[in-house]
């Protein structure tokens, strides 16, 4: 699976890979960030954990998944919203398409259809808004 996420900080706020790799080390991950790939607002990607490690993303789903992480996810208020900008938007499906052509089978959902009681990645429906990028 390719599983979407969001790092729930405001627009006023950054989370690159770098601080979420700060973040999950504080929070007991001894091998640091727990997503693969982080999509920053102006579009960059950047790395996190290699894609052969197992992520440390999605409860009982680490081991078979990859998991991408866009920064945003909360509006001012600090309330649960799809905050990607258009360089995000093109960016992450570039990502995507790129994920999809190497694992052609894994299906790309929200981290909210495997654990329903999380808004995160805050998008309404990931596996439609990807449709075309589902393996066959």
């Amino acid at each position: 699976m390719l599983i979407i996420h969001c790092s729930a900080v405001r627009p006023d706020q950054t989370s690159s890979a770098a601080q979420i790799d700060t973040w999950h080390r504080k929070q007991g991950f001894h091998l640091g960030i727990g997503y693969h790939y982080v999509v920053r607002r102006n579009g960059a990607i950047e790395p996190g954990r290699p894609e052969w490690m197992v992520g440390a993303h999605c409860k009982n789903h680490n081991a078979h998944s990859l998991g991408i992480c866009y920064e945003g996810g909360l509006n001012i208020r600090g309330q649960p919203a799809d905050t990607r900008t258009e360089a995000q938007k093109a960016a992450l499906r570039w990502l995507l398409r790129q994920l999809h052509r190497a694992y052609p089978k894994a299906l790309i959902i929200g981290h909210h259809d495997l654990n329903p009681h999380k808004a995160c990645p805050c998008i309404e429906n990931v596996a439609r808004e990807y449709a075309d990028l589902q393996p066959d």
